[in-house]
């Protein structure tokens, strides 16, 4: 085991874990389904401040993207929705997905659809309202997945984006494992990848959860395939090119003491909690 691997291992014992939905799932406490629909309002929190839930909902045909196990598509679903999509890339969580929406009474509202964000299927301009929550520093091909959004979304229609930026205190997305924050900035993602392994290896689900977050590039090399190191200065440069008019964009600090660091242009991100983003396609 080399010293870096050791070091991260150590200084990562000092801090607790969060929760975290793989970890309560295997404890038995909650699924992830569940997990997602009890968070469901936390999701659109930061948009409710400039829309309201029937703006956003009421009536609306949506789309759902990073949708999950369908927690949170569920959750919206039960604000008044016409019909909701939940867009998700990968097929394991349809069975889960299509349960709950039963179990909950929203099946009838509710559909699951495995599928690339940047390439969908859908029609043009065919929803109101589209919901990117934590889903734009996974995919694959942001600035693609942004047009795609721009395609299907009906003239007037909003793409509701929120995302944590890569530099983030868990932008890592390791913290099911790896509690230390800012370990991304400490570590190199060999080291991370070497440590996330070993913590995660034994655990009942722990060669799934390997396999969601590692993949093997045509070098050979493993690297951390589940999230593409969205920062601010990327995702405006994105906006700057995409064809959306912005009708809010903001920033949260991680907290209050963090206000000043959060808005200086270097050090925001380090310290911003969240960027938020409601694009408009004109009319």
């Amino acid at each position: 085991m080399s010293l870096p691997v050791k070091l991260c291992k150590a200084v990562n014992k000092i801090f607790p874990l969060p929760a975290h939905p793989f970890n309560l799932n295997n404890d038995g406490i909650q699924t992830y389904v569940e997990w997602q629909f009890e968070k469901g309002a936390d999701t659109i929190k930061f948009y409710v401040k400039h829309a309201t839930t029937n703006e956003m909902f009421k009536d609306k045909i949506v789309l759902d993207i990073g949708c999950g196990a369908g927690g949170k598509t569920v959750y919206y679903a039960s604000l008044g929705v016409a019909k909701i999509y939940g867009l998700e890339i990968l097929e394991k969580y349809r069975k889960d997905a299509e349960q709950f929406a039963t179990e909950k009474g929203y099946m009838h509202k509710f559909e699951f659809v495995c599928g690339d964000a940047a390439a969908t299927t859908f029609e043009d301009n065919m929803f109101d309202t589209i919901i990117m929550n934590d889903a734009i520093e996974h995919v694959d091909n942001p600035a693609e997945t942004i047009a795609e959004c721009y395609r299907i979304l009906k003239p007037g229609g909003r793409l509701y984006l929120n995302f944590p930026p890569y530099y983030h205190p868990t932008g890592a997305h390791l913290s099911d494992a790896i509690g230390m924050p800012w370990v991304h900035c400490f570590f190199n993602e060999d080291t991370m990848i070497k440590v996330y392994k070993d913590l995660v290896r034994d655990l009942p689900d722990g060669a799934e959860r390997i396999e969601f977050r590692i993949s093997t590039n045509e070098k050979g090399r493993e690297y951390f395939s589940y999230i593409n190191k969205m920062t601010i200065k990327r995702f405006k440069k994105i906006m700057k090119k995409s064809e959306f008019k912005v009708y809010d964009y903001s920033e949260y600090p991680l907290r209050r003491i963090f206000t000043l660091f959060a808005k200086l242009p270097f050090f925001k991100e380090f310290f911003v909690k969240m960027a938020v983003a409601i694009l408009e396609k004109p009319e």
